[in-house]
């Protein structure tokens, strides 16, 4: 529930299932293109998206750069901000994630999932930190990153699958001398979400310039933001803009009825609790990490090198205080606490004549032949025990060892092995536990249990509302927990160069080849203790968390060539390229993945370019293993809720068919917190997805307007046989009708939908399936449009001033025919991902100034976006149907101290924006949090930072 549940990554339905950067810039050609291909040191030349070497070759897929100058202006203190605002980057699960975050940052290429890209460090795989295959961002050392160059449209012919929607691969500085410390202090303007980074980083050369070594050390500490204490989210609105949060609250209420501590008795009317304030719109975080690097020239031609990298890494989540939030237990009539009146009306509500149910309430012990049990369902919040903690330390190293060299005078070979693990581990605290609270309401008397294991204390439902005493929290309030571990075992080979001395055709420049092949092996598990791995047993946890392990491997041969055929003749220059990779999986089989493109230039300075991929991804370890378990989607509204279903007859067989009650109908409760049960889990029978996609650019550089560079690039990518689970709406809308105005009985959804067979809600514990989301081949994923930008660098009398500007156009992005651009609901936010606008963009204005350093200006623009097009509006509030557009503007300003030192000072958000108020029930849980979208729109308002760095 929006309150009473972690939606776990690894458990969710939505687990198995943008703005432009702050100053990258287009691989392309002239000056444009010489920071993608230029290697920064040493022998080795990075270019992401091919394993072609030289750097006279290009290739045709677009790249976008963060430069190592973007990364120090910008103050970034871990890698998920460097990629958050890039054209096509849709925020993934980071820091403002509370309510469903893993305890990891992921990255989100074209909004098509965090298992759908991958990302690398110099080109080369890191180990995954999730069930899912996803690589936690904390674990990348920011100190040593030089540049950040993205790809996307597909790259599993040069990486291998999970890369469809493209890769991120963080280039780390080579061959590091001498020394430099980082400090980065940064604060809200409200005084709190304090951020620290510091890092200190070492490096020598030694025999003569033949070898170096590079120690790199650095530590992040992230205070908490509380949406209690931001305006827009002190309180939990409802869609129709009433003061509405979870309907699990204190008093206790009994089978719908709330307690009335003033007369003792059951009303028909409860209020609601509002958990907003207790939610974090940014996690604390705590890492360490240390990363060395080494290489050494045996002799000529041959390089021995290997590096390292450690990270420890927590994150911690918290939620409102725990309850019970629906389930069914098995009440004692007896209870000490049981007033004569909500006896009686449990007695009623069960049929149980007066006699019976007086004889039972004067039971001494379970022996006693009157005693009686009878199923209830309670809604209670344990605000006695606090706000719910959830702690996730992760500890993840990897190692890489390897030789290069050259082959011959034309070609260069790489041979490496890499081995990797991570272990997460979990921690929950004040939850609670089930079968405890079941214990606790069997006593004998106020202080006595009939069941005195464990050291039970009876529980006092009742009371003044708020009686649950600090022996009895005890008692119920244990710990539970999981560890995820995964592992990455890497052994690759790769050839490349150039095949010829000469030109082939027209060219001069020869033909670039790569061979080479790899063995990949995954290994994952999920440890659970006993009480996580029980369905419906720690409290408000929605889906258990079972043990279960998995793994497979994969063995893969590659080939790529880039062949220029003409230049300098009638035409500037045009090269076609090819690739191709066959991968043997050992659990989906044999699989081809290939890609076929090239450019032509017909006169200097105006360039066409494009590339066709095919591309697949193979199942991951959850999605093929992770064991069926309820827990929970997003859902406003039920359609079988209150008296809608009593008035209609078509309606009330389809409620009665998915197991509501006869009595419950008519007063069949509302979701709980605007969530309901979801029943999903892995498919070993999966078979790997399929990607095509194509992308046509054009490259301008004007020779009459030196330093001008206009990059427009069309991608289009379609998924087939996409490994998905249906949105809510996909059950629903077929059952009840699109705007539940027309159920019809004979559809087959109606069969996916499993009520309480107490009250015949979605909500209740593991007995109440809810929504059967099950994981399929059949998803067909589509997404298309334009990323474009224009950079532009003009010389002044004081130094220079740098433009770039930067826009991105989503023409569609669409699951099973669902449209979803520039729309947001909880159908809308498949994938783990966010808000996809039609129109974003990013402008800089940068301005250095001799013998000072750099003013920068950046804006950042989000287009307008509408509530999803189709859906019922009714009951929604107006102000909640359309979010406006968006300007968010920041400032940085370096100023070099002196040949060694310099500092930099910012203010972002610098017009103190606030963010769009939709209410909390909107969107689905994860995203859609404090009343709005926290990862797309600013939630922390203006804020400073300060960075000092020192050099010698």
């Amino acid at each position: 529930m929006k309150n009473s549940t972690i939606l776990k990554a690894s458990a969710a339905p939505l687990a198995l299932g943008l703005a432009l950067s702050s100053a990258p810039a287009f691989a392309q050609d002239a000056e444009g293109e010489a920071a993608a291909t230029t290697p920064v040191t040493g022998p080795t030349i990075v270019v992401t998206g091919s394993r072609i070497t030289n750097p006279n070759l290009e290739q045709s897929s677009p790249v976008q750069v963060v430069s190592a100058d973007d990364i120090a202006i910008d103050q970034a203190t871990n890698a998920e901000e460097l990629l958050v605002d890039l054209p096509g980057v849709v925020p993934g699960f980071g820091n403002n994630v509370n309510n469903g975050s893993g305890g990891f940052a992921a990255l989100n290429l074209r909004g098509l999932g965090t298992n759908r890209n991958l990302v690398l460090l110099d080109g080369t795989r890191v180990v995954p930190s999730t069930l899912t295959s996803t690589t936690d961002l904390n674990i990348i050392p920011v100190a040593l990153v030089e540049r950040v160059e993205v790809v996307t449209g597909g790259a599993s012919s040069v990486y291998g699958a999970d890369a469809i929607a493209g890769v991120a691969n963080f280039v780390l500085k080579n061959d590091f001398q001498g020394a430099e410390i980082s400090s980065t202090m940064g604060i809200t303007e409200r005084g709190d979400g304090r951020r620290f980074r510091t890092d200190v980083t070492l490096g020598a050369g030694f025999d003569d310039g033949r070898g170096n070594v590079a120690l790199s050390l650095g530590y992040q500490n992230v205070n908490p933001v509380l949406q209690g204490d931001r305006e827009i989210s002190r309180k939990t609105l409802f869609v129709g803009g009433q003061e509405i949060g979870s309907g699990t609250s204190v008093p206790t209420r009994i089978n719908g009825d709330q307690y009335d501590p003033e007369t003792g008795t059951l009303v028909d009317t409860y209020n609601t609790f509002n958990f907003a304030p207790f939610n974090y719109f940014q996690t604390p975080l705590e890492r360490f990490n240390v990363f060395a690097t080494g290489s050494y020239e045996v002799t000529d031609g041959v390089e021995l090198y290997t590096k390292g990298m450690f990270t420890k890494a927590t994150v911690q989540l918290q939620l409102a205080p725990s309850g019970l939030f629906g389930d069914a237990y098995q009440f004692p009539l007896n209870n000490p606490f049981l007033t004569d009146s909500i006896r009686n009306s449990i007695c009623a509500e069960n049929d149980i004549d007066p006699a019976t149910c007086a004889a039972a309430g004067a039971a001494t012990d379970p022996n006693d032949p009157n005693y009686m049990e009878v199923p209830t369902t309670i809604n209670r919040r344990l605000v006695e025990m606090g706000p719910r903690q959830t702690d996730y330390t992760t500890n993840q190293f990897q190692v890489w060892a390897g030789v290069r060299g050259n082959l011959t005078s034309l070609l260069e070979y790489d041979v490496y092995g890499t081995y990797g693990e991570s272990d997460r581990n979990q921690r929950n605290q004040n939850w609670g536990l089930k079968s405890r609270v079941q214990q606790a309401l069997r006593a004998n008397d106020a202080n006595t249990c009939s069941d005195a294991s464990n050291g039970c204390v009876p529980i006092n439902l009742f009371g003044d509302g708020q009686s649950i005493s600090p022996e009895t929290v005890a008692f119920i309030n244990q710990p539970a927990g999981n560890t995820v571990s995964t592992s990455l075992a890497v052994v690759s080979g790769s050839i490349s160069g150039d095949l010829t001395e000469e030109g082939f055709l027209g060219a001069q420049t020869p033909i670039g080849i790569a061979i080479g092949a790899e063995y990949r092996d995954y290994s994952a598990s999920q440890i659970s203790d006993v009480s996580f791995g029980t369905q419906d047993e720690v409290l408000g946890t929605g889906a258990p968390s079972p043990s279960y392990s998995g793994g497979y491997d994969v063995k893969e041969v590659f080939g790529e060539v880039i062949i220029p055929l003409i230049e300098d003749s009638f035409i500037r220059s045009a090269t076609i390229e090819a690739g191709l990779r066959y991968s043997d999986y050992s659990n989906t089989g044999g699989s081809l993945t290939w890609k076929a493109g090239g450019s032509i230039e017909p006169f200097d300075g105006f360039k066409f370019r494009g590339i066709y991929q095919k591309a697949v991804r193979s199942p991951n370890i959850a999605e093929l293993f992770l064991p069926v378990t309820t827990g929970l989607a997003t859902l406003a509204n039920d359609p079988c809720q209150g008296a809608a279903p009593a008035n209609d007859a078509t309606l009330r067989s389809i409620c009665l068919a998915q197991g509501a009650p006869a009595s419950s109908i008519g007063s069949i409760p509302a979701p709980s917190a605007g969530q309901v049960n979801a029943t999903s889990g892995g498919n070993p029978d999966l078979d790997v997805e399929t990607a095509k996609s194509y992308t046509l650019g054009v490259v301008l550089t004007p020779s009459f307007v030196p330093r001008l560079v206009i990059t427009a690039d069309y991608y289009n990518i379609k998924i087939e046989d996409a490994i998905t689970t249906p949105t809510t709406n996909d059950i629903l809308d077929p059952c009840f009708g699109p705007n539940f105005d027309s159920p019809n009985p004979s559809a087959p959804e109606c069969a996916l939908v499993g009520r309480n067979p107490l009250n015949g809600s979605l909500n209740g514990g593991g007995e109440t399936t809810g929504l059967l989301l099950a994981l399929t081949n059949q998803g067909t994923i589509k997404t298309s449009g334009v990323d474009a930008r224009i950079t532009y660098g003009m010389p002044t009398g004081f130094g220079g001033l740098d433009f770039d500007f930067g826009m991105n156009w989503v023409d569609q992005i669409s699951f099973n025919g669902r449209e979803c651009v520039g729309q947001y609901s909880s159908n809308c936010s498949f994938f783990n991902g966010e808000i996809v606008p039609e129109w974003t963009a990013n402008g800089r204005v940068t301005a250095n100034v001799d013998d000072f350093g750099a003013i920068s200006l950046r804006w950042r623009w989000i287009d307008k976006v509408v509530y999803e097009k189709g859906l019922s509006t009714d009951g929604i509030l107006e102000d909640y149907l359309e979010i406006p557009s968006a300007h968010y503007f920041d400032l940085n300003v370096r100023a070099d101290v002196n040949d060694n030192m310099d500092l930099t000072f910012g203010v972002f958000n610098l017009f103190d924006k606030d963010p769009p108020n939709v209410s909390s029930y909107i969107g689905t849980t994860a995203q859609n949090s404090g009343n709005t979208y926290p990862s797309t729109y600013d939630v922390l308002g203006r804020r400073f930072s300060v960075t000092a760095r020192l050099r010698f």
